[in-house]
């Protein structure tokens, strides 16, 4: 019993470790390069999904990625499948990836709420747009992740405008997915993408309807 106290007792004191020096290693990164990154982790974010907007380039990815781990959230996103091929598809899925077929929505969505069912924490990282192209329609999936599965969607953005990274507003999914469509929106309004000609909420863009 005593090893077994001492062999969970190192796991954890290796994880914080682990953890503790990702989020310094990130917060630097953010910093060298001009960008500040906003907000706290929550008790709410310990198991959520994470709507990520705008998503116009691969850098977004990458403001993400350094993101969570300022957090320190258990993250896990769900990215086209074919992403997944050599050289990229291991770090990938070190990296928390998990390869989805973009065309078959109904598995992705079960298959996302199981993994919410066995997991204590879990962060569940999504784009709406599903594309780095325009479109004019986000998918509804991550939505119905959050119903299904009983939690919250977290707001994160990455504002190039601002040189800003963060997580915002929280949404508990009421069922009434226009309503609650259009508190984001209203929200992500206000952030500037990367390639704001492929927002569909950009200023930009929608100064051209």
């Amino acid at each position: 019993m005593e090893q077994g106290l001492i062999c969970r007792f190192s796991t954890f004191r290796f994880s914080y470790t682990r953890n503790t020096t990702m989020r310094a290693i990130s917060l630097f990164v953010f910093k060298i390069c001009g960008w500040r990154f906003i907000g706290e982790s929550t008790k709410e974010m310990q198991k959520c999904v994470m709507a990520v907007a705008p998503h116009t380039s691969v850098w977004d990815f990458v403001w993400g990625r350094l993101g969570l781990w300022v957090l320190q959230l258990n993250a896990k996103f769900l990215i086209k499948k074919e992403f997944f091929s050599f050289p990229f598809g291991g770090l990938l899925k070190k990296l928390g990836g998990i390869p989805v077929d973009r065309g078959k929505r109904n598995n992705l969505v079960e298959t996302a709420v199981e993994m919410f069912r066995k997991s204590k924490k879990l962060t569940i990282v999504i784009t709406p747009e599903a594309t780095r192209h325009l479109t004019h329609r986000w998918k509804k999936g991550f939505y119905e992740i959050a119903l299904k599965a009983n939690v919250p969607i977290v707001m994160a953005f990455v504002d190039y405008e601002k040189k800003e990274a963060g997580v915002g507003p929280i949404i508990y999914p009421t069922g009434n997915y226009e309503e609650d469509l259009k508190k984001m929106e209203a929200f992500y309004m206000n952030v500037g993408a990367k390639y704001p000609d492929n927002f569909n909420l950009s200023k930009m863009y929608r100064e051209k309807e």
